[in-house]
This record gives structure tokens, C-alpha cells and sequence, in this order.
């Protein structure tokens, strides 16, 4: 019969710890997922688990992700309230484009490609930021069109073909630049995979779905600017009229 040479303690309770290596192939929140299987099946009533080294941040860290994206929507949607002086534009922005950034590169997460950790919190927070810039190009593009007095339907499919090019240009940096990080190897190289895959997918994936989905939201929540710039151009045009008049009668009296 074996016993322990020293019972150790932590947290302030008495514990006991369990070390293990992970294979390569296996990402770290598999592992612990089997080993949690296995300890709700032969530990016996009363033992609780908590975790220690890299295996903390994973399960106490991953769980503040909802809280951390929520936060990082909030600050984008008041930055682009004030950029555009309106509550409806940063909405059309926000929700159609980063739900499906955010769906293409957590699909990949499903696919077990790779997992939540801190390094992938890191990523789709600066995925929120770089896919709401392809939004914003196309939806004050839209809007200024809307004021030079074009219909929201007109406008949208404008803004949508004059802005595709610097939005490919945007994407295809952002992949290129982070594509490296997704063959890395080596030591560290799960950190580094992480983040890539979720930017590299994220970017791609909604990206394309952006060119296509964001039209239909700024039809469906987009100010309609219309008659605004209607009135604009009438008032434009009646004062360029008076002032043509005026250079005239200045003509005749010369």
C-alpha cells in the first residue's frame, strides 16, 4: 500500500497534484477537457478540481470572453456614434459585419482546429476592430451618397462597388501579414497558431460575407438621407441660381 510523502496544500485545502505532458497534435483545452472526464469518474464525492500553471489562465480567463467582447462592441459602437453623429449607422456597421467575422473564425474553433484560450480572446478582439473598418468604409460612402441626393437603394449598391477595392486591399493585408503565425512550429507555436487562424479565418470568412450581408442591413436599419440631400441640392442649387443672377445684373450695370 502507497502513501504520499507529504500532503501538500492549496488554496488553503489539502490537495493533491496531478502533472501530465500533452502530445503533439492535441491542444491544451482537449487535454484538460480529458482529464476532467476522467476525475468526475474516480474521484469520489467531495473532491473538487482547480488548476495551476498554464491550465489556469485557460479556465479562469476563457470564461470572461462574452464579458470581453460585449465591452469591446460598446466602445466601438460609442466611437462610431461619434464619428458618424448618429445611433443607426454604427449599428448597421456593427451588425453587419462582426457577427460573421466572429461566426467564421469561431467555426474554426469547432472544427477543433484550434482552441479558446487567452491568445484567441487577444484575436477576435482585434477582429471586432479591423472587420468593422470594412462597415464603416461602405456605409459612409453610402451615406454621403445619400446626401447628394441619391435613393438608399442607389447609394448602398454604389458604395458597395467603389469601396470593394480598398476593402480586398485591407483583407488581404491582414492575411498575408498574420498567415506566417498559422505554419508556425516550434515552441510556443499553439499560442501563435491561435491567433492567426482566428484573424486569418475572421477576416476571410466575413470579409466576403460583409460584401454581400451589410447592403441588406443598411436597407433594413439605414438612415434614409434622401430627402435630406434632396433639400440640400435644391438649396444649392437656388443659391449657385442667385448668385448667377446677381453676377449678371452686376454685368449689366457695368
Amino acid at each position: 500500500m502507497t502513501s504520499p510523502q507529504a500532503l501538500s496544500k492549496f488554496n488553503q485545502q489539502r490537495s493533491f497534484r496531478i502533472y501530465g505532458g500533452i502530445h503533439s497534435g492535441t491542444t491544451t483545452e482537449a487535454a484538460l477537457s480529458a482529464l476532467e472526464k476522467a476525475a468526475a469518474e474516480i474521484l469520489p464525492e467531495g473532491y473538487t478540481i482547480d488548476y495551476a500553471g498554464v491550465s489556469r489562465p485557460l479556465r479562469k480567463e476563457g470564461n470572461s470572453l462574452i464579458s470581453v467582447l460585449l465591452v469591446s462592441l460598446c466602445v466601438v459602437y460609442l466611437l462610431l456614434a461619434i464619428q458618424f453623429n448618429s445611433f443607426r449607422s454604427p449599428l448597421v456597421v456593427l451588425a453587419g459585419s462582426v457577427p460573421l467575422a466572429l461566426s467564421g473564425a469561431l467555426l474554426f474553433s469547432f472544427l477543433s482546429l484550434t482552441s479558446i484560450n487567452i491568445y484567441a480572446q487577444i484575436g477576435f478582439i482585434t477582429l471586432v476592430g479591423l472587420v468593422a473598418k470594412n462597415g464603416i468604409l461602405i456605409t459612409e460612402f453610402a451615406n454621403e451618397l445619400q446626401l447628394k441626393g441619391r435613393s438608399k437603394i442607389i447609394a448602398i449598391k454604389e458604395a458597395a462597388q467603389v469601396r470593394l477595392r480598398p476593402i480586398l486591399m485591407t483583407t488581404l493585408a491582414t492575411v498575408i501579414g498574420h498567415f506566417p503565425l498559422v505554419m508556425v512550429s516550434g515552441a510556443g507555436a499553439e499560442a501563435r497558431n491561435s491567433i492567426g487562424i482566428i484573424l486569418v479565418a475572421g477576416m476571410f470568412i466575413g470579409t466576403l460575407l460583409t460584401l454581400f450581408i451589410l447592403p441588406c442591413v443598411y436597407l433594413l436599419l439605414g438612415e434614409n438621407l434622401e430627402e435630406k440631400g434632396q433639400e440640400d441640392v435644391a438649396h444649392n442649387e437656388i443659391e449657385s441660381s442667385l448668385q448667377t443672377v446677381g453676377i449678371n445684373k452686376v454685368a449689366e450695370v457695368a
